[in-house]
């Protein structure tokens, strides 16, 4: 979704510490200070007229003295764990053995609480996005972002994003889990 935004005419916020990798061949657009909102809210202010990724759990903290276009990226949760555990894997890290269900159950959990969470602050504007769209339809899912988004945009510059072949964890194709 960054790269899509960042191809449209958005400038982003990164730091440039996590270069591309094997699981993220574009890269990864991560800015470090945005870890610390909870401790440093004022820190978004840097973030004003750009995109800045921000982990779900963190949304809650962007403080009310800003208005923010949150894209929330939805995709079915047992994709979500097989894509972090197969990262795990590339890098040679040991996966957990935490039940699939039990992980999937805490996600499900979390989403309904920052969904709770973002439907009580007026200065937050989201519009959800499954991932299967933006892969199966990239121009009409780029459309929609820049209509949300509120600013002109390349659409086919966005929609040319979107590589199919890094679509690899996908639901129904999935090895079965444990647990």
């Amino acid at each position: 979704m960054m790269q899509m935004l960042v191809a449209g005419g958005l400038p982003a916020l990164t730091d440039g510490l996590r270069s591309a990798d094997e699981n993220n061949p574009k890269g990864y657009f991560e800015w470090e200070p945005v870890k610390a909102l909870k401790q440093e809210p004022e820190a978004i202010a840097a973030g004003e007229g750009q995109v800045v990724k921000i982990i779900s759990a963190l949304l809650a903290q962007l403080p009310a003295t800003h208005e923010y276009r949150v894209v929330f990226m939805m995709r079915p949760l047992e994709e979500v764990v097989a894509s972090q555990n197969r990262m795990l894997e590339r890098m040679g890290k040991e996966v957990p053995r935490t039940p699939t269900g039990a992980v999937i159950s805490a996600f499900q959990k979390h989403l309904t609480e920052v969904d709770a969470s973002l439907a009580n602050k007026r200065y937050l504007q989201v519009l959800r996005v499954n991932h299967a769209d933006v892969v199966a339809q990239p121009l009409g899912t780029a459309e929609r972002i820049a209509e949300f988004v509120g600013v002109p945009l390349s659409i086919e510059k966005m929609a040319a994003q979107v590589e199919r072949s890094l679509y690899r964890e996908r639901a129904g194709s999935l090895s079965p889990a444990v647990g």
